[in-house]
C-alpha cells in the first residue's frame, strides 16, 4: 500500500471518533485558531459579493461549519460550500452534520472544480498528509480565482530549546498517542502526528513553496506559543 493510501486508510479507521478526539486532545482550543483564520481571511472581501468556499480535507467538517457561523456574524454571503476529503470514513461523519453542504471525496491532487472557479479555498491541518503537495498547491491556484485567497492552518516544524518547546514536544510525543490511542483504539494513529510534524517544513520553507506555486503571502500568524500556524495567501 503506498504511503497516501495508508494515511487515508488510518483516518477511516478513527473517524467515529476523531471529533471527540481533537477536542480533548487540543483542549478545544482548535476551535479559536479556526475562527480567528476565517474571520481574518473574510474581512479581506470588502464587497457584498456571494462567496464560493472551498475546504480540503474537510474531514468531518469543522472548518465548514465555522466558515459558515464567521460569515453571518460578518453579514457575508456564502454562494456555495464545499468540502473535499478522501477519506470516505470522515466524510460519513460529515454528511451526517450538514444537510445544506456538498462534500465530495477526492484527493487534494485532483480537484474537481473548474479553473478560477472558488474565491477561498481553506486546508486545515491537512497539507502534511499531502504527499504531492507541491501538485495539490498546483491544483489549488487552477481552481481559485485570480485574488482568490488560501488559507492554510497547520502545525508547522517546531523550533526547538525553551521550557515551552519542551512541554509542547513531550504533550505531543509521549501524552498525545495514549489519550488518542484510547479514545480511537488505534494508538499508532495518534503516534503519526508528532511524527508528521516533525517530517513537515518550517515556516519559512512552506511560504517558498506556496509562492513557487503562485501564491503572495498576505499574513502570517502563530498560535499557542507556536504549536499552530495560519498563513493567508493571495492567488496572483
Amino acid at each position: 500500500m503506498k504511503k497516501q493510501e495508508k494515511i487515508i486508510a488510518m483516518f477511516n479507521e478513527i473517524s467515529p471518533s476523531y471529533d471527540k478526539a481533537n477536542r480533548i486532545l487540543s483542549f478545544g482550543v482548535d476551535i479559536s485558531w479556526r475562527q480567528k483564520a476565517c474571520k481574518k481571511v473574510l474581512r479581506c472581501f470588502t464587497d457584498n459579493s456571494s462567496l464560493k468556499i472551498l475546504d480540503v480535507a474537510c474531514g468531518t467538517g469543522d472548518m465548514i461549519e465555522i466558515w459558515q457561523e464567521c460569515a453571518k456574524e460578518q453579514n457575508k454571503k456564502i454562494a456555495k460550500i464545499q468540502g473535499i476529503d478522501p477519506s470516505e470514513g470522515m466524510l460519513e461523519v460529515a454528511k451526517s452534520k450538514f444537510k445544506d453542504v456538498d462534500f465530495i471525496q477526492s484527493l487534494a491532487t485532483e480537484l474537481p472544480q473548474k479553473n478560477n472557479e472558488i474565491d477561498i479555498l481553506s486546508i486545515s491541518y491537512g497539507i502534511r498528509n499531502v504527499v504531492q503537495r507541491k501538485e495539490a498547491l498546483d491544483e489549488f491556484a487552477r481552481v481559485l480565482k485570480k485574488d482568490g485567497i488560501l488559507l492554510v492552518l497547520e502545525f508547522t516544524k517546531r523550533q526547538k530549546g525553551g521550557i515551552i518547546a519542551l512541554l509542547r514536544d513531550f504533550y505531543l510525543k509521549h501524552i498525545l498517542p495514549l489519550i488518542g490511542g484510547y479514545i480511537s483504539k488505534n494508538k499508532e494513529a495518534y503516534k503519526y502526528l508528532p511524527n508528521s510534524i516533525d517530517g513537515f517544513l518550517s515556516k519559512d520553507e512552506f511560504i517558498k513553496e506556496l509562492e513557487k506555486a503562485g501564491f503572495d503571502m498576505m499574513f502570517f500568524e502563530s498560535f499557542s506559543f507556536g504549536v499552530s500556524s495560519m498563513f493567508v495567501a493571495r492567488k496572483v
